[in-house]
């Protein structure tokens, strides 16, 4: 401990660790959006010469993150040639008919292609699909909605180009030489988490898993019986004018709840029962997506605009519009802001109708509600705008419009593609990222993938966040912080067995995950795992690799994997719903993870 403290106080070591407190309380809190808080680290750690600038942006060349670009336009190509069209009809299928059936489906096909294409756009495109078939089935979506979640998170270790973290602790492991890892170096360990943790999901599901009923989950029908916020304006000549809410027809025709009423600057809270309305009044109002279509129709109020910017913009021929249904995935540009400062119709052709999220009750009006992830926003907007909605990273599209599957002609070439994207490096006749990017260009070339697909399908947040992150690794090898931190760790598990040793490592990374980044999580402890490994006199690789599978076992939170926030809305999840069902899990892997690690390496 006296050496680690020594080593602390050096001065390059200390701005090192200020630096890396500073990012792990922004990680946490969410003040700054994850790539940006990367970014400021990276910067400091160069500003105040800890690093050199070549140092410190090495992780933005690195052949892992130049495989991840390339990784993100096969994965569009495939999707948008129509080659996972086959998927999707066989999750949506009628005749799995029943929870568990659709969980084990999920697990047995949905997991495995995780393996191969990013889990957020294959959870992207399935989402729609899932909901309509609870839609079909009258089953609430909260049945099925986390384990396909789950399911891309136990098929994303069962290769390299499952995750982005994967691709990111090999390159971390290349820089402090124990070598990058191969296509399928892990893929013993992961068979064995797929199958015990899927199996896991479907024994779970029936008591774990919150059922609420359809009336109050289905997304398409009766979604938000309680939960949609929206705006009204009360329009010279209404009925409504000089009555009070308890005596009005507002109130005894549609199922609202009045929140809050406007009047110029003045702001009304409940009770509003006795309040006689005016003209020019605006109410904020919670209905279902029923009452507030029927809302729209009546001529004593009308649909206030997010903004008066917009008002006239928002006087369009109802007949030629569509309404769906579109949510904030994780890493959307559109979070932080309210939907006035973004001029939302303007953006995107599309005028906001009502806001969700989650169980939250909103009392702020539409226009000055700052969007987070995981809110769900109803739109009307005409089919054109609804297309370019479904090409943009921002927002996912919740149905999918009768006509707007993609082009099927390219579809053999795109399969043909991707098949020897994997078997080209599988057979060592090329390397990794030669094989994405000759994959990429041979996308774009056939037809499969347009240029303009090709540059919208790269997520630069998550470009921008691995790229940072790697200067945090390099930084604790340069400071010998790592090894001084893993000699304090040697005087308390000198005398353990590997396997519990490995047991510690594991439950304090999926914990650490569970509340910031897991890109950042496993950057700053493989070089603290691999150090334990050399003094303990274990292959780093072991310690490397149950760093890695910690980081990606994130089943205790909406917030510890993106996928989980995605369908945690939609399934109109509870905060304790996710930890309920994902804690067996957790406490499974905890042990399973490392009895296989040691296996595969015969400790």
């Amino acid at each position: 401990m006296s050496a680690l403290l020594q080593t602390a106080l050096h001065p390059q070591a200390l701005i090192t660790l200020v630096v890396f407190a500073l990012a792990i309380v922004l990680f946490i809190t969410g003040w700054l959006a994850p790539e940006v808080t990367g970014l400021l680290a990276a910067g400091l750690l160069i500003a105040t010469g800890v690093l050199k600038p070549a140092e410190a942006v090495a992780g933005f060349g690195s052949t892992a993150l130049i495989t991840l670009i390339g990784l993100f336009a096969l994965s569009a190509a495939l999707f948008r040639s129509g080659a996972l069209d086959r998927l999707r009809g066989l999750i949506g299928s009628d005749a799995v008919r029943s929870p568990k059936r659709m969980i084990t489906l999920m697990v047995a096909v949905v997991g495995p292609v995780s393996a191969f294409i990013p889990n957020t756009p294959i959870v992207a495109t399935l989402l729609p699909v899932i909901e309509g078939w609870c839609h079909r089935h009258r089953i609430a979506p909260s049945k099925v909605l986390l384990p396909l979640s789950f399911a891309t998170v136990l098929g994303g270790t069962l290769s390299l180009l499952g995750s982005s973290v994967n691709l990111l602790a090999s390159d971390v492991s290349e820089k402090l030489g124990y070598g990058a890892f191969d296509l399928f170096t892990f893929t013993g360990i992961g068979l064995g988490v797929w199958l015990v943790g899927g199996t896991m999901m479907v024994l779970l599901a029936d008591r774990f898993l919150p059922n609420r009923g359809i009336d109050d989950d289905d997304l398409v029908g009766s979604f938000a019986r309680s939960g949609y916020l929206t705006e009204v304006l009360i329009p010279e000549g209404s009925e409504l004018v000089n009555q009070s809410l308890h005596l009005s027809r507002l109130q005894r025709r549609f199922d609202v709840d009045v929140l809050e009423l406007h009047r110029g600057n003045e702001r009304f809270l409940p009770p509003l029962a006795d309040r006689s309305l005016a003209a020019g009044d605006r109410l904020l109002l919670r209905c279902s997506r029923d009452d507030l279509l029927r809302l729209q129709q009546d001529h004593t109020i009308s649909l206030a605009p997010a903004s008066q910017d917009e008002e006239e913009g928002a006087r369009i021929d109802p007949g030629s519009q569509r309404t769906v249904e579109v949510l904030l995935p994780s890493g959307s540009t559109l979070t932080g802001d309210c939907l006035r400062d973004l001029r939302f119709r303007q953006r995107y052709n599309a005028t906001v109708l009502a806001l969700r999220r989650g169980n939250a009750v909103l009392r702020e009006q539409l226009g000055q509600a700052v969007l987070r992830e995981g809110d769900v926003l109803l739109l009307q907007a005409p089919r054109d705008a609804i297309r370019g909605l479904q090409a943009t990273n921002d927002l996912v599209v919740l149905e999918q419009l009768e006509k707007d599957l993609p082009t099927v002609s390219r579809k053999r070439y795109a399969i043909v593609i991707a098949a020897l994207v994997i078997l080209l490096p599988s057979f060592e006749l090329m390397p990794l990222v030669a094989s994405v990017l000759l994959g990429t260009v041979a996308m774009v070339a056939t037809g499969c993938l347009r240029p303009g697909d090709l540059q919208r399908s790269i997520r630069l947040d998550v470009i921008l966040l691995l790229g940072s992150l790697a200067s945090f690794s390099v930084a604790l090898e340069k400071t010998g912080l790592a090894e001084a931190i893993a000699t304090a760790l040697l005087s308390g598990l000198h005398t353990w067995s590997v396997f519990w040793a490995l047991v510690v490592v594991f439950l304090f990374t999926t914990l650490l995950t569970e509340v910031m980044s897991n890109a950042a999580t496993v950057a700053l402890l493989i070089p603290i795992g691999a150090q334990l490994a050399n003094g303990l006199g274990q292959p780093p690789m072991a310690f490397i690799f149950t760093v890695l599978f910690g980081a990606s076992q994130s089943f205790l939170s909406p917030v510890g994997y993106q996928t989980n926030l995605m369908v945690f809305g939609p399934g109109r999840y509870r905060f304790l719903d996710v930890a309920r069902y994902g804690l067996p899990l957790t406490v499974t892997m905890t042990l399973l993870v490392p009895w296989l690690v040691c296996r595969q390496f015969s400790l």
